[in-house]
């Protein structure tokens, strides 16, 4: 529903920067605060001249002070090679960040919704994944300031909500793609585009035979947004992803049939603590939001890639 002032962090992200659009869309006021350490100004520029939209630089590991109805809180780098460079300031993120923006939602008692991760489940015994799942984390190795950070978050949320009565939402997201997402952050389906698009190899980590699922974005902020429309005890947490599971080599050979590139495909060691296999179970999605994604993978990556072909021809220095 509109006429809302919703408070929006890690705003001017891949994922942060298209929620902040669609609850524009619905006719809100929309807040949105980054430090840009891997969000992009290029990401809301069309949003500066909106009289509904403000942005606010700001690091939220440190307090901030606004009024506002609802809290999406997405302040973190997502992808190993970003969250990786800075793990102890990683970790920072989404525990003090997760404090202070609860901090805030108390005191206004608004309602607030933490964006958590797959990676809680880290390399799963269970497949697919099930939120009743504790997960299989590594609590010391090189993915644990992202994935611990995240698990901590969750725990912050919910002694909010059992402590402070306060109504908080986690949705546990799994891998999502589309437009606008950094060329730089490593991710399997940023990297073989630009690959692929570039004619270089591409380059499959172990033998190509661990799986993942796919999100369209467009698919996972819709599914946000029903989330928070939940009514207060709704808490969650709720998977958020595509069922659909292919292998890293499926998605390589995909890559390549859509753009149709000359590259060819070599394969690196499997970097460490890296999951097998990563596959949602949406059934509580299925029940609560009544929403499932809608985008088949080959018509998103289609999308992806014209975005990523323009951004090359465009900016290429970004894309470096």
């Amino acid at each position: 529903m509109g006429n809302k002032t919703i408070l929006v962090t890690g705003g001017s992200g891949f994922l942060g920067s298209f929620l902040c659009e669609k609850l524009l869309e619905r006719g809100n006021e929309v807040i949105c605060v980054d430090n840009f350490y891997t969000g992009a100004k290029r990401n809301i520029t069309h949003l500066m001249g909106n009289p509904h939209f403000e942005l606010i630089r700001h690091d939220v590991t440190f307090p901030l002070y606004v009024e506002v109805d609802e809290i999406y809180n997405l302040a973190c780098p997502a992808s190993p090679i970003h969250y990786q460079r800075d793990p102890v300031q990683t970790v920072k993120t989404c525990v003090h960040g997760a404090i202070n923006m609860l901090g805030l939602a108390k005191r206004i008692r608004a309602g607030i919704l933490q964006a958590s991760t797959s990676e809680v489940y880290g390399d799963p015994m269970v497949h697919p994944q099930v939120e009743s799942y504790w997960g299989n984390v590594n609590p010391i190795g090189v993915r644990s300031c992202y994935d611990e950070g995240k698990r901590c978050a969750e725990t912050l949320f919910s002694c909010y909500r059992m402590q402070c009565a306060l109504p908080v939402k986690i949705v546990r997201i799994f891998n999502t793609y589309g437009p606008r997402m950094h060329p730089n952050d490593g991710r399997v389906v940023s990297n073989f585009i630009l690959q692929a698009l570039q004619n270089r190899d591409i380059t499959i980590y172990g033998d190509g035979s661990q799986t993942r699922s796919f999100c369209y974005r467009d698919d996972l902020i819709d599914a946000m947004i029903r989330m928070m429309d939940t009514p207060d005890e709704v808490t969650g947490p709720v998977n958020l992803g595509n069922p659909g599971e292919f292998t890293i080599l499926q998605l390589a050979e995909l890559v390549i049939e859509l753009t149709g590139s000359r590259s060819g495909i070599i394969r690196q060691e499997l970097p460490a603590d890296d999951p097998k296999q990563r596959r949602p179970d949406i059934s509580m999605a299925r029940e609560l939001l009544k929403w499932e994604p809608a985008t088949p993978l080959r018509e998103g990556l289609a999308r992806t890639i014209e975005y990523f072909d323009r951004l090359l021809k465009e900016d290429p220095e970004f894309c470096q």
